[in-house]
């Protein structure tokens, strides 16, 4: 047998070997639309399975097979451990599945949703209810103000 395809089987062992992906040690709330992301996302890995198995030699492939696995066990432990949070229709203070418009120092607004580990982008306004801006603003109310990033922040709204 060559050096080559020794060498070649061993990279594909190797990749195969991925690491579980990291599980939050907090509680994983979700709201509605994380819930159902979490089942979409569930369903793909569920999917990506029986692709990776049906479509030929799991040996020659056993990369694509271990990434399907890795995340199915991923999805299938966060649907499991999943607590729907439903936010209240006129929240007084901030706190999880709630809206919160920021006026910051320089009269920057910045609005966020707070939402679950899984759900959380900022690039599209949502942070985790775990990140250090969900931490400073959770059970302020209205014209309070917190400490972000060592600089001040007034909550303007709250939805």
């Amino acid at each position: 047998m060559s050096v080559a395809f020794t060498r070649e089987n061993d990279l594909e062992a190797t990749a195969a070997d991925l690491p579980d992906r990291p599980i939050s040690l907090h509680p994983n709330l979700v709201t509605a639309r994380g819930l159902a992301a979490i089942d979409a996302a569930l369903a793909e890995a569920r999917a990506a399975y029986g692709a990776a198995q049906t479509e030929g030699d799991v040996q020659a492939d056993r990369t694509a097979m271990a990434r399907a696995t890795r995340d199915l066990r991923y999805w299938s432990a966060r649907r499991a451990t999943a607590q729907l949070v439903e936010p209240p229709e006129a929240p007084e203070t901030v706190q999880f599945g709630v809206t919160v418009t920021l006026l910051r120092e320089d009269d920057r607004r910045q609005t966020f949703r707070i939402v679950g580990e899984d759900e959380a982008d900022p690039a599209q306004g949502s942070v985790s209810y775990v990140s250090p801006l969900a931490a400073a603003l959770m059970g302020k109310g209205v014209g309070d103000v917190a400490t972000v990033a060592g600089r001040e922040v007034e909550i303007e709204t709250i939805a």
